[in-house]
């Protein structure tokens, strides 16, 4: 007899595909010890794992981030700081029930697996491991995947999983959230065998969840740093800060000057300033100091020095945090950051630069990675409605009519006919 669950055309229609899964599963469950009805958010998962171009039949997930990307990610992701009490809370039930806790991203990206070591090795068969892309769009329905997908808690049972070789578990998650803003962060997950296959497995990680949570709110006040300038200058002209708790829009020419002054924390000259900021070498120090001057009663006295010019205090700046996650690998969070081009206005050399030199890396990022979503995304922004080799790369893994038809237009505009066989799709 056919396997229902594998053979499954790619090209079938997806309510068809899902409704095929349905049978198999009920036919599954009604053979066992224990039959269950789909329930609506598994059919759900199923059709968007469908609509993701998930096949039931792959083999394991794959691994984005390894050794030292994979170290410095987690080092800097806020879940880190919830660990110690994940393993003391999930430790030891997930070794003496030989299950393993997992800890994922906001992406669906495992940061930390730990538990029994049988249940490792036999979960490290399908790169159930840290670094490994477990999102719902790459490995279809299982519980982290699933939980960061819809923002709730899920537990998954057996087959319920839309991937064959997952069905041999049974996994329960709930999200994790930023106690301050509200932003998901990702999921904490318990998963294991058929001991798991309880209403109770799911209380346990949604208490679990909501003790980080309350963790997290009451360690906030000791890694907030109030001293710091936070600097936001991506997708807008005029850059905004933070600085002593209050939030500053700035000139365009002052945007320009803390871009470069947070690209360098060990100072400026006037002379560097002055090449960095204007092509017209008429301009004098004078109008610099004047610059300067009014931008330091904007941050406060003590911000702001010079000989050379620096801040004096520490900048987060949104650049950094997209550079730093690109060094690191985790595609999909830099550009969640990633609001547009590096003050798409400014015109100082030394700025233009710099946004020319992040959207490069943030495009080839995007077109090595080649997530459908993430291209569409880019492709469809402001800043990448005829970037054509994003379009090109869009429409090498998600060939529809209309990125064909896009690419087609956008080929003729700059005279290039049809190259790579677009037109022959």
């Amino acid at each position: 007899m056919t396997d229902p669950w594998v053979a499954l055309e790619p090209g079938a229609d997806p309510a068809e595909r899902v409704r095929t899964i349905r049978r198999a599963h009920e036919r599954f469950t009604a053979a066992g010890a224990v039959a269950r009805p789909v329930r609506s958010v598994v059919a759900d998962s199923w059709r968007r794992s469908v609509r993701a171009r998930v096949s039931p039949a792959d083999t394991g997930a794959s691994v984005e981030l390894t050794a030292g990307d994979l170290g410095a990610y987690r080092a800097e992701h806020p879940l880190a700081r919830a660990m110690p009490l994940f393993r003391e809370l999930m430790g030891g039930f997930a070794k003496d029930g030989e299950h393993l806790l997992a800890v994922c991203d906001a992406y669906g990206r495992l940061l930390w697996v730990e538990g029994h070591p049988s249940a490792r090795a036999r979960a490290g068969r399908m790169n159930f491991v840290p670094g490994a892309r477990w999102a719902e769009s790459a490995m279809g329905t299982n519980a982290p995947g699933t939980a960061v997908a819809v923002d709730r808690p899920v537990q998954v049972f057996a087959t319920e999983h839309f991937v064959r070789e997952v069905q041999s578990w049974t996994c329960a998650a709930a999200p994790v959230h930023d106690p301050r803003s509200g932003r998901l962060l990702g999921a904490v997950d318990v998963t294991g065998g058929d001991g798991l296959a309880h209403p109770h497995s799911l209380a346990f990680v949604q208490a679990v969840a909501r003790a980080a949570e309350s963790h997290l709110a009451l360690l906030a006040p000791e890694v907030e740093d109030t001293d710091a300038l936070e600097l936001t200058a991506l997708g807008r002209d005029e850059a905004l800060v933070l600085v002593g708790g209050r939030k500053r829009r700035l000139s365009r020419r002052h945007s320009e000057i803390m871009v470069l002054l947070a690209r360098h924390p060990e100072g400026l000259s006037g002379d560097e300033l002055l090449c960095a900021l204007y092509e017209d070498e008429s301009v004098t120090p004078v109008t610099l100091r004047a610059e300067l001057t009014r931008l330091r009663h904007v941050l406060g006295p003590e911000v702001l020095r010079s000989r050379p010019y620096c801040l004096a205090i520490p900048v987060m700046s949104d650049v950094d945090v997209v550079e730093r996650r690109l060094g690191c690998g985790a595609v999909t969070a830099a550009f969640s950051v990633y609001a547009g081009p590096l003050l798409p206005g400014a015109q100082a050399p030394a700025v233009v630069r710099l946004r020319r030199r992040l959207a490069d890396q943030m495009r080839a990022a995007l077109i090595t990675r080649g997530d459908p979503d993430l291209l569409a995304d880019w492709v469809h922004a402001p800043w990448g409605e005829e970037d054509v080799e994003v379009w090109r790369a869009l429409a090498a893994v998600r060939p529809t009519a209309p990125v064909r038809a896009r690419l087609r237009s956008l080929d003729r505009e700059l005279g290039n006919g049809a190259p790579g066989g677009v037109g022959r799709a």
